[in-house]
């Protein structure tokens, strides 16, 4: 019986894919922040750590190596914690960086302080 986004077992993709592929996504988006580098280079890095998780279900578990499917599957999922990461680290960093002219507006955003708002 095929499963349409893991492979194995339910508790195996959230193991490999969610909590240790999303853990090392999300280190790699607040580090794209930190360096103040482009979101496509985010993305280059997503693309590998995919790879690289797709390895792991492979070698630990009996994966598939070679499947688009679950690759992809792999690959938006890491995209979606990466980015998460990105933007919250992002957010923090105009905020505060910039307190002069921008502030937070929760915890995915930044808006320009209005001209009485020093």
């Amino acid at each position: 019986m095929t499963h349409l986004v893991w492979e194995q077992s339910w508790g195996i993709f959230l193991l490999v894919t969610v909590a240790i592929g999303g853990g090392t996504a999300y280190m790699t988006g607040r580090a794209v922040a930190h360096g103040w580098d482009a979101k496509w280079k985010l993305m280059v890095y997503i693309v590998l750590l995919a790879f690289a998780v797709r390895f792991l279900h492979y070698s630990l578990f009996e994966g598939t190596l070679l499947s688009l499917h679950y690759y992809l599957v792999d690959l938006v999922v890491l995209l979606a914690i990466g980015y998460v990461a990105f933007v919250i680290t992002r957010s923090g960093q105009m905020a505060t960086q910039y307190r002069f002219r921008f502030e937070r507006a929760g915890p995915f955003g930044w808006r320009q302080k209005q001209p009485g708002d020093l």
